[in-house]
């Protein structure tokens, strides 16, 4: 399955940097993320728990973040694995100054397997679009509610 798209972030690209790379704030901003903690340079095991249509389930993995060009692009390479099947990603972030706020586009790829994969890969796309929108919505909340501060 593949994912892309681009989405307006209300900060400038410094402070969005720092966001996607702070292991605290993903932590807060990713969806149904229940830990997120060091396991090395850039690299971290991380536990959360989400469904698709009626399969749910607890996932523990690992999410590295690769080819950092501060504050330009970075790469992110996910793996996780539950009772509900596996996962594994890869996924390319950039960031472009746009007058005070940043435009950031993604792109990536992911391969499921197992129970999840039989629920069809129409409902994981839709998914994975969804949980995608929510960790944008959550980050701009953040960075606004920090510019206000």
């Amino acid at each position: 399955m593949k994912v892309e798209g681009k989405t307006t972030l209300p900060a400038p690209r410094e402070r969005v940097w720092d966001l996607l790379t702070d292991p605290e704030q993903l932590a807060k901003l990713l969806p149904g993320c229940e830990r997120l903690e060091p396991d090395g340079p850039d690299r971290f095991k991380v536990s959360v728990k989400f469904g698709v249509a009626a399969i749910t389930g607890k996932y523990a993995g690992s999410v590295a973040l690769a080819d950092q060009k501060k504050p330009e692009s970075l790469r992110m390479v996910v793996e996780g694995k539950g009772t509900p099947g596996f996962m594994k990603g890869e996924g390319r972030i950039e960031l472009h100054e746009a007058k005070g706020q940043t435009e950031l586009s993604y792109s990536g790829e992911a391969h499921v397997g197992g129970l999840i994969a039989s629920v069809g890969q129409r409902m994981i796309e839709v998914t994975a679009k969804r949980i995608i929108q929510q960790f944008f919505e959550s980050a701009a909340a953040e960075l606004k509610k920090s510019a206000a501060k």
